[in-house]
């Protein structure tokens, strides 16, 4: 990898990381356009801890609450029903599906399922689902985040678990989960970005041993990426959460459905490879 691909990317990664449009195909399709090569499951696992910092960051003080409140719970029985203690808990329950089918399926997730032919399909469903899933919020009243019970907490993780595969969008997945259990769009992206703390940690500090090793990237270029998807995802994270605020999903439906469309369209016509590689 060149250090204008390793540029590039990060910038895709930051940029795409929070909205609802999967960061990983982006980081896959734009690979395949330019004819580079495919920058894998690991190089994109350990970018995404540079987005998951400026996460730590945005929400520092959400989070050391979640985290005292929670640690207090365990030795103190009447902490247990503070909202922050119990979002604690349901950020651990949350974050198993996506534990437990990342391990299972992790051949799959770093093969097979990068075919761009999957990777069309999935920003057409899901953006399909993310307007579904927008429009059933507008008719009834929206819940706030206080409200998020236990199912609720595990049915965003399962949604958080289909972004295993790109083109379904972590922040995209969860966000529509929580728009269909009743969430309001703030409720809904605040504890997706929350949710996704312990996976994306998880996934890159696994796959920081493959960098520079095999297919994988080298260092260098790895780390300027990631470097460039922190300042870059900052950013993104503060107008994203001020845009939702006041604006439907509605734009980022279009762009999935445009963006698939293209995919399947120049997969159909040769122009693109499906599998991992180079344009043809």
């Amino acid at each position: 990898m060149s250090w204008f691909e390793a540029i590039v990317l990060g910038l895709l990664q930051g940029l795409t990381e929070f909205l609802p449009v999967s960061s990983s195909a982006h980081l896959r399709v734009f690979s395949a356009l330019f004819g580079w090569d495919d920058p894998g499951a690991a190089f994109t696992a350990v970018t995404q801890l540079g987005t998951e910092l400026a996460v730590l960051i945005y929400f520092r003080r959400d989070i050391a609450a979640i985290i005292g409140a929670w640690s207090a719970s365990l030795v103190r029985p009447e902490r247990r029903k503070d909202p922050n203690a119990r979002m604690g808990w349901f950020v651990i329950v949350g974050t198993l599906p996506i534990g437990i089918l990342g391990l299972a399926f992790q051949d799959s997730i770093e093969t097979s399922l990068r075919d761009l032919r999957i990777t069309a399909a999935m920003l057409i469903v899901f953006g399909l689902i993310l307007a579904v899933a927008d429009r059933s919020r507008a008719v009834r009243h929206a819940k706030p985040i206080t409200e998020l019970t236990l199912p609720h907490a595990l049915g965003y993780g399962f949604a958080q678990a289909l972004a295993l595969i790109p083109g379904v969008s972590r922040s995209g997945g969860t966000i529509s989960a929580g728009l269909l259990l009743g969430y309001s769009r703030e409720a809904a992206a605040r504890y997706s970005f929350l949710l996704a703390i312990p996976a994306v940690v998880a996934s890159g500090a696994l796959e920081l041993f493959k960098i520079g090793e095999g297919p994988a990237p080298a260092w260098g270029p790895t780390l300027l990426a990631t470097g460039i998807a922190f300042v870059v995802g900052y950013a993104a994270i503060a107008w994203f959460l001020k845009y939702i605020s006041n604006n439907s999903f509605a734009p980022f439906v279009v762009y999935r459905i445009v963006l698939g469309v293209v995919i399947a369209v120049l997969v159909t016509a040769d122009v693109l490879a499906p599998a991992a590689g180079a344009i043809e």
